[in-house]
């Protein structure tokens, strides 16, 4: 062998590891699976054995007081903490006190809810990081876009909202009832 293919061998040699890791429960052969939460390494033995670990190992934070907080709700200190959506502000006097410190600010997008005309439309942030616009007088009204609203009317059906949306040809304005979906000239 060259002492490229030494070089080449050593970097990649981690890869060959996991490839014939063995299960630390039953000494069976452990592979990549899917289930609909994604990929995950389980043991070939399956249903014998139960053996998963998550693919990529994500580092544990330890939880961190924040000294000189209050909990709303008890009086505790509040800690910084890690959950299955990411970092949150929690009472670190859980389970006792379940108070979690709101991490989402809600952004007024200035334009009036079209279906209650009581409300206004609020960009918010769902736990995919995916950005979206709903009344704030959610759960009575329950309107919601997924593309920036705008201030107007549509040419066709008379809907009192439209959509800004990013297209292969520019930016463009659509009809925000789903039954219309009217572009704007």
């Amino acid at each position: 062998m060259s002492k490229a293919d030494d070089k080449l061998f050593s970097q990649h040699e981690h890869a060959l590891e996991k490839a014939n890791e063995v299960c630390p429960e039953c000494g069976g052969n452990v592979i990549i699976k899917h289930g609909k939460s994604g990929a995950f390494l389980g043991c070939s033995s399956y249903p014998n054995c139960q053996y998963t670990r998550p693919i990529v190992e994500h580092e544990r934070v330890e939880e961190k007081l924040l000294i000189g907080s209050e909990c709303p709700e008890c009086g505790s200190e509040l800690s910084v903490k890690q959950g299955r959506y990411g970092m949150f502000i929690g009472c670190s006097n859980f389970p006792e006190c379940h108070h979690i410190e709101g991490t989402h600010h809600h952004e007024d997008a200035g334009v009036a809810c079209p279906k209650c005309t009581k409300g206004k439309l609020t960009e918010r942030t769902n736990r995919y990081g995916k950005t979206f616009y709903s009344c704030d007088q959610y759960p009575k009204c329950k309107f919601v876009v997924n593309n920036t609203p705008v201030e107007g009317v549509c040419q066709q059906c008379d809907f009192p909202l439209l959509l800004k949306r990013q297209m292969a040809a520019g930016e463009k304005l659509q009809c925000a009832q789903k039954k219309c979906g009217y572009f704007q000239k």
